[in-house]
């Protein structure tokens, strides 16, 4: 009779731990499977986040949940902690997006437990130990570019007599000044602080390509994507492509989506 109880509480104990494995499998499969609906978009150097209305507009009418980060630009680590805290307040997986400057900031934040994908808009691409500066210098700046040397607080801004021209061509006079009068200000401590833990290289990453661009030159940007062998997209448009290109934009994030989803 022992014998049999015993043997009978071992099956039981077999059955219990046979039926949690699979709930917790069937979970994993579950998440791994899951459709990705949240998208975190973060703006880079001379601009705010009300640039990415266009994008904002065009992805939330396709059913997803976009968060716009408002980077304060005064370090790498404040505007990686600033997109680590919208992060936060995701309810589940999520592209990260991020242009020209923020480009760098998402290669640092995208470590995120939440983050799934990465999307470069005409942005850079460090790898570890590698700056933005680094990169922005290994081609000669297009005579239309108009980045500043920092002034006497350390801050980097952009020639106002070049803005339109160099940063934003594809877009009307008017859009070009309302950009330019809410651009932040840089801190050129930002461009020369190194990547500690490339996201890139352990997360599926996606790149636009703005092929008209004058900030970031195209070669800087093809180079970089070639070599963390990102999915590369290339839009006619400036550096402000995600400003004129939006709905273009939007479909790159949402390829990326679906592919990273298994969709």
């Amino acid at each position: 009779m022992k014998k049999q109880t015993l043997k009978n509480i071992l099956k039981s104990s077999v059955l219990a731990a046979t039926v949690a494995l699979s709930i917790v499998t069937g979970a994993v499969t579950k998440t791994q499977a899951q459709e990705i609906k949240n998208v975190v978009l973060v703006h880079g150097a001379f601009a705010d986040g009300s640039g990415y209305k266009g994008v904002y507009e065009s992805l939330t009418k396709q059913g997803y949940h976009v968060t716009i980060v408002q980077n304060p630009l005064s370090s790498l680590e404040d505007d990686v902690a600033a997109t680590k805290l919208v992060l936060d307040n995701q309810d589940g997986p999520t592209i990260l997006a991020g242009h020209s400057w923020g480009g760098a900031v998402i290669t640092q934040a995208g470590n995120h437990p939440k983050v799934a994908g990465l999307v470069y808009i005409a942005a850079f691409q460090p790898d570890n130990g590698e700056t933005a500066l680094q990169w922005f210098q290994t081609a000669p700046p297009a005579p239309e570019n108009g980045v500043l040397p920092p002034n006497e607080k350390g801050i980097v801004y952009y020639d106002k007599g070049k803005f339109h021209a160099g940063f934003c061509g594809d877009l009307s006079k008017a859009e070009a000044g309302f950009m330019y009068a809410s651009q932040g200000a840089f801190y050129a401590k930002c461009f020369v602080t190194p990547i500690t833990d490339a996201a890139w290289r352990k997360k599926p990453a996606f790149g636009i390509v703005a092929t008209d661009d004058k900030s970031i030159q195209p070669d800087v940007q093809r180079k970089m994507y070639k070599r963390s062998n990102t999915k590369v997209t290339e839009i006619k448009g400036s550096h402000a492509v995600y400003v004129s290109q939006p709905e273009k934009v939007a479909a790159v994030i949402i390829q990326a989506a679906k592919e990273v989803s298994g969709k």
